[in-house]
């Protein structure tokens, strides 16, 4: 039996995916295009192409191979040097931005020693599913799917990894089943360590944003994760100033408990665009441990970040901030 005979026995839906099929001793080597598949549906694919080839004269084995093309995926890392300025919260809420506005994207929590995206995103019970060897994320109802070290251990308990252990759970988060996503913001640990260097010479990300509050100390580590990112030759996006002004509830007068416009001159002095700033709020700190994040709905509250997502969607089209 030739191999378009062999062709022939299959259905016009299953012959449209043959990239090439051949016959050899009776072997019978078939590979076909997956693209669009799910796991389930490969699966019954794989199997049909089997029972309808195997049945044919001569043919003693069936060999299927499924390929599909992985999607272009860049990767935004969202760092800043120093812990406590809202980098976990900004990338949650950047996520649900662009997503709510057609971005396929996901989250990797890469902060493995104090994960915070399982509580942002109100998943924390979830646990990821292994699927030839990749992981595959954990889907939030915010329709960004994650990965964190907080959905692989036990909530409370510490985890006390040495740097190529640290390593390679990242490669295992971010070389994950992601599926068509085309966007990766990886949330960052704090400092300049381990972490951010496996990412940058395993997976170059495609930009950074910085964030800081305006407080001399967070610009100084700051500055300090900007010239990592120079270093690697990753383009910094812009920087945000998180946690800038305060309104009094009872009063409505803003104050400034971390100083005010610091970041904007930063950005300024180092040539890269400012972005935008978050509020010192209160519903933004109560949403966020609610696991329901102000990007996700339409008040007030998400306009800061649906402001800096649109910058950075405009970024990665390829138009200015």
């Amino acid at each position: 039996m030739t191999d378009e005979e062999l062709k022939a026995r299959l259905p016009d839906a299953i012959a449209m995916r043959v990239r090439s099929l051949r016959i050899a001793d009776g072997k019978v080597t078939a590979i076909l295009d997956a693209s669009g598949l799910d796991a389930s549906a490969r699966r019954d694919v794989e199997g049909a192409v089997q029972d309808l080839l195997g049945q044919a004269e001569g043919v003693e084995e069936v060999r299927v191979a499924m390929m599909a093309d992985r999607p272009q995926r860049r990767i935004i890392a969202i760092g800043s040097g120093k812990g406590g300025v809202g980098k976990s919260t900004l990338t949650a809420n950047l996520a649900i931005a662009l997503a709510r506005a057609g971005r396929k994207v996901g989250i990797v929590d890469a902060d493995i020693y104090g994960p915070s995206q399982p509580t942002l995103l109100a998943n924390q019970s979830e646990r990821p599913v292994a699927e030839n060897d990749k992981l595959v994320p954990v889907e939030s109802k915010w329709g960004v799917p994650v990965l964190s070290m907080g959905h692989l251990v036990e909530p409370g308990r510490a985890i006390a990894w040495r740097g190529p252990m640290v390593g390679s759970a990242l490669g295992q988060l971010i070389d994950a089943n992601w599926g068509d996503a085309e966007l990766l913001l990886i949330d960052l640990p704090p400092g300049t360590g381990d972490v951010q260097l496996t990412m940058l010479q395993r997976f170059k990300p495609a930009g950074a944003v910085i964030v800081s509050t305006s407080q001399d100390l967070a610009l100084i580590d700051a500055t300090r994760a900007m010239q990592l990112f120079e270093t690697g030759s990753i383009p910094v996006i812009g920087l945000v100033e998180n946690m800038a002004g305060y309104a009094c509830p009872h009063c409505g007068e803003v104050s400034d408990p971390f100083g005010a416009g610091g970041v904007e001159s930063a950005a300024a002095a180092k040539g890269v665009p400012f972005l935008g700033r978050i509020p010192l709020s209160l519903e933004i700190r109560e949403a966020s441990d609610a696991g329901t994040p102000p990007a996700a709905g339409d008040g007030a509250q998400g306009d800061a970040f649906r402001a800096i997502a649109d910058k950075l969607s405009r970024w990665l089209d390829g138009a200015d901030v």
